[in-house]
């Protein structure tokens, strides 16, 4: 294994974004919602376990006030999504009246982010805002548009700060991207 590279599980991935270009991104995101959300009091929602990394990080770049919860979803098997999104861990304490920002470490199908912004929805929040380090366009199926995105990426399986391969791998500083193998 060298520094360009790791090896989790059978697969071997390269390094795509490194820690000082997610700083970067994550500095753009925050300035975005600050700029976007000014004289707001937001909560933020980080989803679990992906966006630990990257909620923290926005959050200590904000230079206003703010909440943290956080909620919990699976949907992917491996490198597959599973096509259905279960609740794991629901959101504590109550959202309605609030301006809410929920954070999700990727976006790709929008699967996800439809289900749980359907359910956040029923709460009757003031302002329901999203946001992601990474979007793939080219997966999304959605029908909500993400408000601040840090990076637009390829449809390629990604992992580290937070994005897993069957569990492993979330701890990594940089986003290594899959090598694809001839």
């Amino acid at each position: 294994m060298s520094g360009n590279e790791v090896t989790l599980h059978d697969k071997t991935f390269s390094v795509f974004i490194n820690a000082e270009e997610i700083k970067v991104l994550t500095q753009k995101v925050a300035a975005q919602i600050e700029s976007d959300l000014a004289g707001e009091c937001p909560i933020f929602i980080g989803v679990l376990n992906g966006a630990v990394f990257f909620v923290t990080d926005l959050l200590r770049e904000l230079k206003m006030d703010c909440e943290l919860g956080f909620i919990g979803v699976s949907s992917y098997d491996g490198m597959k999504s599973k096509g259905k999104v279960t609740l794991n861990l629901p959101l504590e304490g109550g959202i309605s009246g609030r301006t809410v920002v929920l954070v999700e470490d990727i976006v790709d199908s929008g699967l996800t982010l439809q289900f749980l912004l359907e359910n956040m929805d029923e709460a009757k929040p003031k302002a329901l805002k999203t946001a992601a380090l990474l979007y793939k366009p080219d997966a999304f199926k959605g029908n909500y548009k993400v408000d601040y995105i840090g990076k637009e990426i390829p449809n390629d399986f990604v992992v580290g700060y937070g994005l897993d391969y069957n569990g492993i791998g979330r701890n990594l500083k940089d986003i290594y991207k899959l090598k694809q193998t001839t």
